[in-house]
């Protein structure tokens, strides 16, 4: 089975000091092919169908939809990581919370190691007002991949909820030691500069964000430094 990453945009994140911190969640998407040659795989053949077609619905908007096609999907093939993780993502969008940590638990069931789904269990438990639970699903994450940087970066987010700044720092560092274009990171770190009072260094993180593209950050730069 080919597997291919996509991440699914930004969800916002307001604290109760400074600017608004940025989570990064993502999706696993999957496609496959089979031969028509016996019936088990003829039944193999119509899971991936669906679980292609919830894809797509997705990428509509249409999350009921997609959902239902997960549900079809898992009907026919109850052992696919991927479907259970892809339908938790569409129940999160939803905000069904519950319902995208119990899929993401399924999908951990079956495959333990994904470190995407560990980290869609850690979005999830922030959203959810369990900061302590979302660090530990990214430590995990980060602990199956140490590149992933947006694991880094939601848990300088969960760590900022905490009132951890320097740990949430430290996060952000790490996200930008890899992608040293990461807009996202160095907005993020600034929110955080400034929580602690560092001014300069907030501002110079923002110029730095801006110039990547990200827009808000310009902002912040124009109205406080």
């Amino acid at each position: 089975m080919k597997k291919r990453t996509s991440f699914i945009g930004a969800i916002l994140s307001l604290i109760p000091l400074g600017q608004p911190l940025i989570i990064k969640t993502g999706v696993v998407f999957s496609t496959a092919s089979y031969m028509i040659s016996s019936p088990a795989n003829l039944y193999a053949r119509d899971a991936v169908f669906y679980l292609n077609r919830a894809i797509k619905k997705y990428d509509d908007g249409d999350y009921y939809g997609a959902i239902s096609d997960y549900n079809k999907s898992i009907e026919i093939n109850p052992n696919d990581a991927t479907a259970f993780h892809n339908r938790g993502v569409a129940k999160e969008v939803l905000k069904d919370y519950e319902g995208a940590l119990k899929d993401y638990e399924k999908a951990l069931s079956i495959d333990p190691y994904d470190y995407l789904t560990w980290q869609g269990i850690g979005v999830t438990k922030k959203k959810l007002g369990d900061y302590y639970g979302a660090i530990s699903a990214y430590n995990k994450s980060i602990e199956i991949n140490p590149r992933n940087e947006d694991a880094y970066v939601n848990r300088g987010n969960a760590k900022e909820k905490l009132g951890d700044y320097y740990g949430a720092i430290f996060d952000y560092n790490k996200s930008i030691e890899i992608n040293p274009k990461d807009a996202l990171a160095f907005a993020n770190r600034g929110s955080t500069k400034e929580s602690i009072g560092d001014m300069q260094g907030a501002c110079d993180d923002w110029r730095k964000a801006s110039s990547l593209g990200y827009k808000r950050a310009f902002k912040w730069v124009r109205n406080q430094c």
